[in-house]
């Protein structure tokens, strides 16, 4: 830095700096939206390079560059950082003889940079982000009008850049209310089927109707369970099956008092689906835990067109003739019914080690 070159640091870099981390700009893949801006730019003003520059701690990052096979360069040398010092344009007609610039090593070096304008990329709160430019290698001047322009289109890239900052604010506001949504909705199943298991204690019940209610209320928790397995995953549009069944079952295990191993392949399934899935599980493993035997083993296979869970036991298998569609209690119609929620369809056998029963929903890939 010479004695001509004022410091390119501002009196509020901190508080800048915050705010270009605020925008999440940096590293982010090139965008048509500003590259067509740069185009304009350099079009406008018969130059070869116009930039939309980020001006970092240590460097000056790129977001488009018109004419420039670079994607940022060291914060030093770079007249962007000078540019953002004030919020008025910077203009080098020549800056070869400019004190400002004359030492600088893209004008003085190989590069033979010439004309520069800069127009500050100001935030809604006062802060300069960093610049759109416009660069040649000869001397040049510059138009009152075509200043006005390239501050019209520094005003296009902010409005871009707050348009996107929005968009992720609402984003993220949608998020945290469905998280509480959620939250609520699980504490009610959990509040519902608590008043369930109190009513089914009360003296005046037959055994039947007790009977009903416990079962009313251990399915609502189901819901819940399954529901609190899936939100403790990250919100995505598809997710891991191996994944999800590994905790549901793991809380199963402990429900229902029989050790559960889950396998099979790992693979990523729509959002949509898991939901159903947990409960089709819940439902079998909860009835191989009461008729059948030893282990539950639960799989989830992988073909080419379907999906395939599978509950098996290592009890005395099923009854002879026995129809997974239309057989059985309400159980049976359960998972029947959710089965046909993935276009799916249930089939009922002997367990592969040859012992015990196994139950299988397959459904469309």
């Amino acid at each position: 830095m010479t004695a001509f070159t004022p410091s390119i640091i501002p009196r509020n870099e901190p508080q800048r700096l915050a705010a270009v981390r605020r925008y999440d700009i940096l590293d982010t893949p090139p965008d048509g939206a500003f590259d067509r801006v740069t185009a304009i730019a350099a079009r406008r003003f018969g130059v070869p390079i116009a930039i939309i520059s980020i001006v970092d701690s240590d460097r000056i990052w790129f977001k488009s560059h018109h004419g420039l096979p670079v994607e940022q360069i060291d914060r030093e040398p770079g007249l962007c950082a000078s540019a953002i010092l004030s919020p008025e344009p910077h203009i080098l007609p020549d800056a070869s003889v400019d004190p400002r610039s004359l030492a600088n090593p893209l004008v003085a070096g190989d590069f033979g940079l010439r004309f520069y304008a800069g127009v500050p990329l100001t935030t809604s709160d006062g802060f300069n982000l960093g610049t759109l430019c416009v660069i040649d290698k000869a001397p040049r001047t510059v138009a009152a009008d075509e200043i006005e322009d390239l501050k019209d289109l520094a005003s296009v890239v902010m409005d871009q850049m707050e348009l996107r900052l929005s968009a992720r604010n609402a984003v993220a506001k949608a998020e945290i209310l469905a998280r509480e949504i959620d939250h609520r909705v699980m504490n009610s199943l959990q509040f519902v089927s608590g008043m369930l298991t109190l009513q089914s204690r009360g003296d005046h019940l037959s055994d039947a109707t007790a009977e009903q209610l416990k079962i009313a209320a251990n399915r609502v928790a189901a819901v819940a369970r399954v529901h609190r397995h899936f939100q403790s995953g990250e919100a995505a549009e598809f997710t891991s099956c191996i994944t999800f069944l590994r905790r549901l079952c793991a809380d199963l295990s402990d429900i229902v008092g029989k050790p559960i191993s889950v396998g099979g392949d790992e693979g990523e399934i729509p959002t949509t689906r898991i939901q159903s899935i947990g409960l089709i599980v819940n439902e079998l493993v909860t009835n191989a835990a009461k008729h059948g035997e030893g282990k539950i083993d639960v799989y989830f296979r992988i073909t080419s067109k379907t999906h395939e869970i599978s509950v098996c036991d290592e009890g005395s298998g099923l009854p002879s003739g026995y129809n997974p569609t239309s057989g059985g209690g309400l159980g049976t119609k359960v998972v029947a019914a959710l089965a046909s929620q993935l276009d799916g369809r249930v089939i009922a056998g002997r367990s592969p080690s040859g012992r015990g029963s196994c139950v299988t929903v397959a459904f469309p890939a």
